[in-house]
């Protein structure tokens, strides 16, 4: 499912508007990305939790040329399902 069937769903589900639930949709996103931005985590219960996590700066390699790089250490989201999304994909 990408953004847009996912606006249709809303839309038809809720009985409004496309416009209205791309407002509601862009709002959520926003808001999600916001928190996680500022090292806040984000749990719909039922759903899952998102998370920021650390990521150690580290050696890796270049396949092609087999010569070593250094990856910096960055900031990556972590999703963690929820018990009932967990039952219901089962």
């Amino acid at each position: 499912m990408n953004k847009g069937e996912l606006i249709n769903k809303i839309a038809g589900d809720a009985s409004i508007s496309k416009a209205q639930a791309t407002k509601a949709l862009d709002s959520f996103l926003g808001s999600t990305m916001g928190s996680l931005k500022s090292g806040e985590k984000v749990t719909l219960v039922g759903f899952g939790t998102f998370t920021v996590a650390k990521r150690a700066a580290r050696t890796g390699r270049n396949p092609q040329t087999g010569a070593e790089i250094k990856i910096p250490a960055r900031k990556v989201v972590r999703f963690k399902a929820g018990k009932n999304l967990s039952e219901k994909v089962k």
